[in-house]
């Protein structure tokens, strides 16, 4: 990583960890953050209707590459596993499909009757999944008009992780739904979050024993499928500052080492290992929330917005003062690798 050269040395109150800033960031809040998995293009989709690509050099300098827009705030993006296409989709209720790296226009290869809040592509299958507030899961065959089939959720899809063949959806009213992506049309089981409080993100585990959950209530949960692991199961709470509890926002695995980040409404970021329990490193807090983050392919760069969440309402937004940030940390080695859990005793 000592390509990157020297991380920023001015500090501010959105960057207190002196991270690379993107240039010419959204103009409103940022939904979300995907990285290409072939290389280092970055794609955020917003509130102002945009999704926009910048190319990430090795110097951590970003060049904006290409845009398109939405008619209504964008939600959700992913890729495709060739890194040649970028899926997005929002509140206008259509699917998206832009081939950007041919330069080509977007054309909409779905719709649903409601704002879609997830999207992942599953490259097993070559199908596009959607997950809306119009309480359906959606299969794409992007070269046909009509979904491939449609599944009914109990509830508004708000969460969706997919490591096939495993692929976690969260709804509304704490419900989780997995699914053995081997036979999607039907739930493999169906459980209820071990939080609380409203679902806002899901993470399937890299070996596809479980996932992880994040609520509104400032904690995570670490959950496993199998009946047979469920005293590995436990609950932590984090993003939280004396009695100020806040949300969490974004959960998101290491590809090289496993270990995760979580991000939240604190304006805060940390790196865990759900295998030793503990927290690795905790990051100082950005003077707004950071809704959304994400790794890129080999796990060198965490990108992460910091932007107005809305968990505190409009009166705590000023249209005229706000400020939009993508910011990219670069990890070490100690922030992100697992630690060997400390025993007590002779015995393990």
């Amino acid at each position: 990583m000592s390509n990157f050269g020297t991380i920023n040395t001015a500090t501010s109150p959105h960057n207190p960890n002196k991270s690379y800033e993107v240039v010419q960031p959204p103009t409103d809040s940022i939904s979300s953050l995907s990285f290409s998995p072939k290389a280092n293009y970055l794609v955020a989709t917003s509130w102002d209707n945009h999704v926009r690509c910048w190319e990430i050099h090795s110097t951590g300098a970003s060049m904006p590459k290409a845009a398109i827009t939405h008619d209504q705030p964008v939600l959700c993006s992913t890729w495709k596993d060739d890194g040649t296409v970028v899926f997005s989709a929002g509140c206008d209720k259509q699917v998206k499909m832009w081939p950007l790296l041919s330069g080509g226009q977007p054309v909409t290869v779905g719709v649903h009757d409601a704002p879609i809040k997830e999207i992942a592509w599953i490259a097993e299958l070559n199908l596009l999944v959607t997950g809306g507030w119009d309480k359906t899961l959606k299969y794409w065959d992007t070269r046909q008009q009509n979904p491939a089939f449609v599944h009914p959720l109990p509830e508004r899809c708000y969460a969706l992780s997919v490591r096939h063949p495993l692929m976690v959806v969260g709804t509304a009213d704490r419900n989780v739904i997995i699914f053995n992506l081997q036979n999607p049309q039907t739930e493999f089981k169906r459980v209820m979050s071990p939080l609380k409080y409203q679902t806002r993100c899901v993470a399937a585990f890299p070996d596809k024993a479980g996932f992880l959950v994040g609520s509104i209530e400032g904690r995570v949960g670490v959950h496993h499928i199998e009946d047979a692991q469920q005293s590995k199961n436990f609950t932590f709470k984090c993003h939280r500052d004396g009695n100020d509890i806040y949300s969490v926002n974004s959960l998101n695995f290491h590809p090289i080492h496993q270990t995760f980040a979580t991000a939240g409404s604190d304006g805060a970021f940390n790196f865990w290992d759900k295998d030793s329990k503990q927290r690795l490193k905790a990051m100082a807090r950005s003077n707004q929330p950071i809704p959304c983050s994400t790794f890129n392919n080999d796990g060198s760069l965490y990108a992460y917005a910091v932007s107005y969440d809305w968990s505190k309402g409009a009166e705590n937004h000023n249209p005229a003062t706000a400020k939009h940030h993508i910011l990219l940390h670069v990890p070490l080695e100690s922030e992100i690798k697992g630690k060997p859990r400390v025993t007590t005793g002779g015995r393990k």
